[in-house]
Formats: structure tokens, C-alpha cells, sequence
């Protein structure tokens, strides 16, 4: 009878431990928790990460920088490297299967590096921003400036663009996602383009409270409602 009972005791033992590793696994900081707020940055390589290391992309130090403001936010990296609005436009419905609750929505610099239609560029994100609006789904929209070298009058209008679409979807509108990180070699990597990872952080620091007030107004939005 010593053995059998000696058994049972064990099994009990070992079931409780795996349930209490289980839950300091998700209760760790830093990993995703179900009640978390799910905030999709959505766009090209400057959301993807390109040419950075783990822990210093967009999506990762934005969410570091919201929890330190003491809101818990996953952020769900949602960029593809060499995406033009076009392309965006095509995944979108793949990368709402996260089930993302607000969005940030980064696209357009590639359009203007190749020197694209910007009435091609205003119709894919007009699309995108329509789909994201009939979801229910908060967007603060990061606009992109033209490069210089494309002259102005097509400057102009692909700079417009995006307050367009903010005023058309009375989103909040963050002016220059590269603000303070454009042409600063410190900031950036070898090819002059891409932020590195102090170039993200500044970047992160500028657009972090405005991210605060759309994920505050999302989450209020999107709360139970009170039952007395």
C-alpha cells in the first residue's frame, strides 16, 4: 500500500508545480498577458526593424516606453520591410487576424522613394484607414515627407496626403514618423535611411505621448460598460 500511496502524493506534486510554473510564465514581466491592450504598429522597414538587433525595433521599445508610462500594452510588430502602401493594403486583413484593439499606421516611404503616384499612395491608405474605421479600430496615422530630391511639386502633394486622411477619418495625425532622426548620421545606419537603435529611441520618445492618448482612449472606449 506504500507504494500506490507514495505515488498519488508525487503526481499531485508534480501537477501543482507545472501549474505554478505556468502561471509565473505568464505573469513574468515583459511576456504577453491575455488582459494586455493589443496596440499593432502596422507599416514598412522602419516598424519592421531593419538592420536591428532583438530589443531595439519600434514595435519592442514603444513597448517598453508604455509600460514605463504604467499602461500594459502589447505591442504587435506588424511591419514588412519594402512595403509600399500597395502592399500594405494587400496583408491587412492577414495582419488584423492578431486582433489588434488601436493601430499605428506607418506606410508611405517607400512610395516616396520610388517616386510613386501620390493620389496612388492617398487611395491605398484612404483603403486602409476605411477598413481599419469599419473594424472599430482606433488609428494614429505617422505621416512621411517626400524625399527632397523629387522636387516640390511632388512634394507637396505627396506631403498632403496624410493630413488629408487625418482629417477624413478625424485621426489623430503624428506629422513625420522620422521627426528628429531624418538626416542625423548619429541616428542613423550606414545607409543614411534607416534609424538605428538610438535613432529609434528618439523616435520612440517624440511619439510615445501621443501613443498614451490613443491607447487611453481606445481602452476607455472600449471598456464593459458599469452595471450598478
Amino acid at each position: 500500500m506504500t507504494v500506490p500511496f507514495l505515488q498519488g502524493r508525487l503526481g499531485r506534486a508534480l501537477r501543482l508545480t507545472a501549474l505554478l510554473a505556468a502561471i509565473l510564465l505568464v505573469l513574468s514581466p515583459g511576456s504577453p498577458r491575455a488582459e494586455s491592450f493589443r496596440l499593432m504598429a502596422f507599416g514598412d522597414s522602419l516598424v519592421h526593424g531593419y538592420g536591428l538587433e532583438a530589443g531595439d525595433t519600434f514595435p519592442e521599445q514603444l513597448e517598453a516606453a508604455l509600460r514605463a508610462e504604467g499602461l500594459d500594452v502589447t505591442v504587435i510588430n506588424a511591419g514588412n520591410s519594402g512595403d509600399t502602401t500597395a502592399a500594405g493594403l494587400a496583408r491587412l486583413d492577414w495582419a488584423l487576424a492578431d486582433d489588434p484593439q488601436a493601430v499605428i499606421l506607418e506606410l508611405g516611404a517607400n512610395d516616396g522613394l520610388r517616386g510613386l503616384d501620390p493620389s496612388a499612395t492617398y487611395d491605398n491608405l484612404d483603403a486602409i484607414m476605411a477598413r481599419l474605421t469599419d473594424a472599430g479600430l482606433p488609428v494614429l496615422l505617422a505621416g512621411m515627407f517626400a524625399p527632397p530630391n523629387l522636387g516640390r511639386e511632388y512634394g507637396d502633394i505627396f506631403n498632403s496626403v496624410f493630413p488629408r486622411l487625418a482629417e477624413k477619418y478625424e485621426a489623430p495625425l503624428y506629422p513625420f514618423f522620422l521627426e528628429g532622426v531624418a538626416l542625423e548620421p548619429a541616428l542613423n545606419q550606414a545607409d543614411g535611411i534607416h534609424p538605428n537603435a538610438a535613432g529609434v529611441a528618439e523616435i520612440v520618445k517624440r511619439i510615445t505621448p501621443q501613443v498614451v492618448e490613443l491607447v487611453k482612449a481606445a481602452a476607455a472606449a472600449q471598456a464593459p460598460p458599469q452595471t450598478n
